[in-house]
This record gives structure tokens, sequence and C-alpha cells, in this order.
């Protein structure tokens, strides 16, 4: 297959263009600031046309995941930096499948569970997860994530490509032992005895392994029935003191300091980044894959953190 991804020169893009390029598919990254890769990256803006969009014609699919990070302060000049990313990125490769003359049979567009409202009494699935935005007992600044994750989807909407499938990938956290993501992160707070709960420690998180994210889009890549949303996470989140407690003893660690919730604010203040990617409440599960038939390697975190600890020790073991 030639599978095109917009975006794809960070953690999550990576991932997918590793994996499919050592399994022998053609993959074209296009990234703001191409560097020499193992396989094609093409330079874009990631706001207008322009000669990328012949990488689009006559690709087997286009996996959009271009935006600018959410870990920030979320001042006025990053909230429109990262609403208008996503937005004018998603428009642009509307544009280019639109103009194609063999386009896509499928776009898979990134989204994120962060949609859903911040819960503890239920899950969100697809049909009936509740969409955030009015939750009494969440902080108004968490309202921006959810107002960008439903304009990021009308936008793709709004994109006029019939004859191209078009599918919503609201993803959890993709749990990897690559530096510099979500897992290697809270691994260093558990290497240093500060992987204790955060705040109450009853938040859920909503999390996938590395493998069934991969395993996930090859699936939807393949099954033709599926469109529209489809929530892109392990099925068995769980809240964050259990969360943290089973990452520590996949580690091996006993002992793990807690983080209350002013320390919480206070450090990500200092940090740059939003509370929010740690407080809110991710009840996740992936309805629409589960009914589908898709089966998940890592079901639970308590083996799916076994696995990443055990891969995190091994690429990180010094050579003699």
């Amino acid at each position: 297959m030639k599978i095109v991804i917009p975006g794809g020169s960070g953690q999550v893009g990576t991932i997918l263009a590793r994996h499919f390029h050592t399994s022998g598919h053609h993959v074209v990254v296009l990234s703001r600031n191409p560097i020499s890769r193992p396989w094609r990256v093409v330079g874009w803006d990631g706001r207008t046309t322009g000669s990328w969009v012949a990488e689009v014609d006559k690709a087997d699919v286009v996996i959009n995941l271009a935006g600018r990070s959410v870990n920030c302060r979320y001042t006025s000049a990053n909230r429109r930096a990262i609403l208008n990313s996503r937005l004018e990125s998603t428009q642009a490769v509307g544009a280019a499948i639109r103009a194609a003359t063999n386009p896509p049979p499928v776009w898979l567009q990134a989204c994120t569970a962060t949609i859903y409202s911040h819960r503890f009494d239920a899950p969100n699935d697809e049909r009936n997860g509740l969409i955030g935005g009015t939750e009494p007992d969440a902080p108004d600044s968490w309202r921006f994530s959810i107002e960008v994750a439903t304009a990021w989807e009308k936008a793709l909407a709004a994109a006029d490509t019939p004859r191209t499938r078009k599918v919503v990938m609201r993803s959890a956290m993709t749990m990897s032992p690559d530096p510099g993501g979500v897992f290697d992160t809270l691994l260093w707070l558990v290497r240093r005895g500060l992987g204790g709960r955060a705040g109450d420690g009853k938040q859920f998180v909503s999390w996938i392994h590395e493998e069934d994210f991969i395993r996930a889009v090859a699936w939807l890549i393949h099954h033709s029935e599926v469109v529209g949303p489809v929530n892109v996470a392990a099925p068995a989140p769980l809240p964050n003191a259990e969360f943290m407690d089973q990452l520590r003893a996949a580690w091996g660690a006993h002992v793990g300091l807690p983080a209350s919730r002013w320390m919480i604010e206070l450090g990500t203040r200092l940090l740059r980044t939003e509370s929010e990617l740690v407080l809110k409440s991710r009840r996740v599960v992936p309805g629409r894959l589960l009914d589908s038939g898709f089966d998940f390697r890592f079901p639970s975190w308590t083996q799916a953190a076994k696995d990443l600890c055990k891969r995190w020790r091994d690429r990180n073991r010094p050579t003699r």
C-alpha cells in the first residue's frame, strides 16, 4: 500500500510510519520540518495545497495526524495555533483528496477521546457516550479541548470527498517505550519514586498499547463497513490510582509519592502545560472496534505495563 501520513513526524506518526515501512509499504510523511528518515518525508505547510498533493493521488490511505501539540499552556496565541492547525490541515487534506484523479479509498482522521465528558459513573462509547463541555464539576478551561475536538470533526464532515470513506479516530493515549512519549514520561516519575496517584486518583485513564493502536489502524483501513467516529482505546480504562499502582508493580517500584491537586496545578504551570491532561476523567471504551470483531492483544493495563516496562529496559540497557 501507499500510505500518506500528514503530520506524521510526531510520536504517533513515527510509530505508524516505522511499522508500515518495516512491513514493506510505501510510506510518505508530510511534515513542516522534513528531515531524513528511513521512509519518504515531503514538505508541506499544513495549511495550503502545493506540490505535496501529488502524493495523495493514487494513495491507498491518508492518515491525517496534523495539529499543534496540546502539551502547552492554553494562552490565546496557543489556543489559536492549536485550533487553526487542526482545521487548516484537515481542509487542505480534504482539498487534495477532492482534486485527486484517483483519490484514496479511505481517510483516517485523528481526533481525541478528550471529546467525551469528564465522568466517573459510566464509560463513553460511540453510541451512548456523552460529549463534554457542560459538566458542572469541570473547569471552564477544559472546555477548550472539547471545542477543538468538535470543530475538528466538523471540518472532516464538511470535506467533500464522495469517493473516500472517512473515519474519525477518537484516540486515547498511545503507550510506547519511545523517548518523549506519554509512557516514557510516566515511567520517569515512577523511576524517581514520584509515581503515585494524581489528585484524588479517581479520574479514569484511557490508554492503548502501541501494538494495538497499529493493529486498530490497519483494521480500520481494511474494514470498509466502518465509517465515522471510532474510539481507539483499550477496553479497560481504570482510575488513575490503580493505573499508577499497576505501573509501579510492573516496574518493581515499591514507593510512589502522590501529587495533590494543588501540586499538579503548580507543577503543570511551571512546566508550561495544563492540568487537564492529568486530572480529567477519560473513561472511554472501544465499542465499535469490539463490535466489528477487533481482538486486543493488550486488553488490560497490567499486561500492557509489564510489556512496556520490559521493552523500555531492553531499549535503554547500556551497551558494552
